[in-house]
Order: C-alpha cells, then structure tokens, then sequence
C-alpha cells in the first residue's frame, strides 16, 4: 500500500540527469508545488546547481540505499516530510525506487528495474517469449568477447550490459576491432565487467515512448556516422506507416509485459528490419533523453515529466493528447576535438519559420572531447510545425545555419570552420 503526496513536501532526487531534462524535473517538482531536494554523492557533476531555481541540496559519501534510508528519517521527520522519491538518472532509478517502497510511496517495481538495467536480462527474457532478437553472448573478457563475435558472425555490436547514452556502444567489423573496443572498456570497469556481443540489425532506428503501460507515441531516429550510435536527431512522432506503427507498439506491449515494467515511463529503442520485423535494441526504464520528452510537449502537448512526477507522488497522471503537430530536433556537434572557439550564426537559426528553441550546452571556451556518445552533442536546434516534413526540413536549416568553430588542442591558431550538421564521428 502508498501513499499519495498532495504537496508542500519535499520530492526527493537521487542523483539527476545531467542533461537539461535534470533540471527540467527540478523546475516541474517546484511548479506542482513541491519542494525539491537533489540527494548526490558528485554535485560537481550538475551545472544547473549553479544557475537560478537550484535545487535544496544534500551532499553524501556515496549513494547507499541504507544510508540514504537513515538520512531520510533523519531530516524528513521519519520520512512523514517526504511526498516522493524518485531518479532523472537511469543509473539511480532502481535505487529510488527501492526507497520509495521503503517509505510507502509510489513507484516502480525495484528488482524489475534492477533486472531490467541488464540488457543481457532484456535479450533473454524477450527473446524465450518469442519477440525478435539477434543472436548474442555475453562476455567477461575481452577474449571471450572475441571468441562471441567470431560464432555470432560479423557485423556485431559490442556494449556494456548496463550502460546509457551510447556510452561504449561500438559496431566492430572483425576480431581486431572487437579486441580494440573490448580491451579498454574491460581494464576500466574492473573483474566487474561484461559486455553484450549480438549481430547488427540493419534497419531504420525508432524510439517508442511508453507511460504506464500505454504508448504514447514513436520517434523516428537520426544516426551519426559509424561505427558508433550517437543520435545525431530525433522526428516526433514518426510519420510512418500504420503497419509499422502497429508492428512497433504490438511488440514493446508484449516486451513490456514480458520485464514487468507496468509502472511509469518507458524509453524502448527498437529497429524495423527489411522484412518487417520489429527488434527490441533495448529498452531504459526512464523517460526517454535527447531532449524526446520536450518533441512530445511541443508535437502533443504532454508534459511527460510533469505527469512522471505526477505519478511519483500518488497523484493520477492525465498523459492525454492536446494538439496534434509534429516536432523535430537536430544536434549540434563539435567537427574534432579542441577549445570550442565561436558557434556563429544562432540568431539566423532562431529566425527560421518553425524553430522554437536553439540551446548550447558548452560554454565558449570550452574544452571538447570526442567520444562516440551522447557527450559529443553540444547543442540542438527544434523546429515544430503542422506537417512532419516540414518540421524536419526546419530544423535542419536551422542545424545547418551554425557554424561551429573549434581551434584544435595542438595549434591554437589553426581553427576550424566547419557545419554543425558534420554529426558525430
């Protein structure tokens, strides 16, 4: 049994995204009437802790679920104080909910999130209820890794079982690369460490975003260059087929019921195969990132954070459909490594039929670095408008009318000039 907060307590963040939708949740948190309080072991990690409207903010060793119980108790007048307790970081999510059940108060099933974050978990539990998966192992050892790609047959995409955002996500042609890519992401994690070896999917990327059960809409995905998966954009919703709609929402319902995920926000990154098939690539237990949940506000007029935290506090969420537009956004990526020396052409980008928000992540003068993942985006322009294609096609005018300048670490005087549309390496 819960209980529902009715405001004036306190919600209560582990640890946050580091995104903007971080601060989003902090700003929507307040807005219901709640007071908001960041619980984080490496607040250095939250830029917008520095900025206006931060939130209350508790510094502890480390995020420890029975610590984090106590200090609870403590400071929240037993827990009577606290109206909700949740996460905006995949990684802690499991953990908040865990509290949340501790204190009688509403969330999601902790040891089916925990299971969940396991994408060798989600492969086998999809895969044993009859949904399309490709072959795949798991790997302790970048040997083993090698040994996996070889009986799975090459193209294979090798990444952590319980990673986010692309991070160490790598298609690998041959044993060589498997080796190169497996090697690092071993020595770094520890005895810890496994990684997922399956075969490459080839076929058109979507995201379908699912609230309690239901779908609430289909994204259309937009890829760097290999051999990584950085998400260069993203079209709300997708205008696609009523075929592949269907195809797409009939196998994340299955898959969903299949993990027990029943309980607030789902993020299913799915692929459409030549011959039709829908293939879960995964799926994040947490609204989607890529600034998705913001095309959904624009395109729909659902607030997917406001009804989430409605939902985290025991009040009814009401994620229903105001208006029906489209909306698209496109990133913007550094062309190499180096300080970040000017972004031009940002008014000319605000000034174009459609586009609603243009946003830098990076100060100028920054220091940028290429990864192969969520952290090489620097910036995203959205366009929202009437018809699909027009949504796409304004934004990426407006992607294309900034001009990233970057001098590169080993000469400060030799800058380069190139388009933000370059994508990610």
């Amino acid at each position: 049994m819960t209980r529902a907060g009715n405001g004036g307590g306190a919600l209560l963040f582990i640890e946050s995204n580091t995104s903007g939708t971080g601060r989003l949740f902090v700003h929507t948190a307040r807005e219901l009437g709640f007071a908001p309080v960041l619980i984080t072991a490496k607040p250095e990690k939250y830029a917008y802790l520095s900025q206006a409207g931060a939130p209350e903010t508790i510094v502890v060793p480390r995020v420890d679920e029975d610590a984090l119980d106590a200090l609870i108790r403590e400071r929240f007048d037993g827990g009577a104080g606290v109206a909700g307790i949740t996460s905006s970081s995949e990684y802690f999510i499991a953990t908040a909910a865990a509290l949340a059940a501790r204190f009688g108060l509403p969330g999601p099933d902790a040891a089916s999130v925990r299971a969940a974050r396991d994408k060798s978990h989600q492969r086998r539990a999809t895969a044993a209820a009859g949904i399309a998966a490709p072959a795949f192992r798991v790997a302790a050892s970048a040997a083993e890794a090698v040994a996996a790609a070889r009986e799975i047959g090459f193209p294979v995409v090798v990444k952590p079982v319980d990673g986010s955002g692309s991070m160490g996500v790598r298609a690998c042609a041959g044993e060589r690369e498997v080796e190169e890519h497996a090697a690092p992401l071993f020595a770094a994690g520890g005895a810890e460490t496994r990684l997922l070896v399956e075969g490459f999917v080839e076929g058109h990327e979507f995201s379908v975003e699912v609230f309690s059960g239901r779908v609430i809409g289909i994204t259309r995905k937009h890829l760097g260059r290999p051999p990584y998966f950085v998400e260069a954009g993203h079209d709300y919703p997708a205008a696609e087929s009523p075929e592949i709609e269907r195809t797409l929402t009939d196998a994340v319902v299955r898959a969903t019921e299949v993990l027990g995920l029943g309980w607030g926000p789902l993020h299913w990154e799915m692929r459409i195969t030549a011959d039709g098939r829908a293939v879960p690539m995964e799926v994040n237990p947490r609204l989607a990132g890529g600034f998705i949940p913001e095309l959904v506000r624009h395109a729909q007029g659902i607030d997917l954070i406001r009804e989430t935290l409605r939902l985290v506090v025991g009040q009814a969420p009401q994620p229903a459909a105001a208006r029906h537009r489209y909306a698209s956004i496109r990133f913007l990526f550094a062309p190499a490594a180096g300080r970040l020396e000017a972004v031009e052409g940002l008014d000319e980008a605000r000034a174009r039929e459609g586009v609603v928000d243009v946003s830098l992540y990076r100060p100028v003068g920054s220091e940028l670095t290429i990864e192969g993942d969520f952290r090489d985006r620097i910036g995203h322009v959205v366009a929202c408008t009437d018809e699909s294609e027009a949504a796409c096609t304004a934004a990426e005018g407006a992607r294309g009318a900034i001009r990233i300048v970057v001098a590169a670490p080993e000469s400060a005087d030799d800058a380069a000039l190139v388009g933000a549309g370059e994508g990610a390496a």
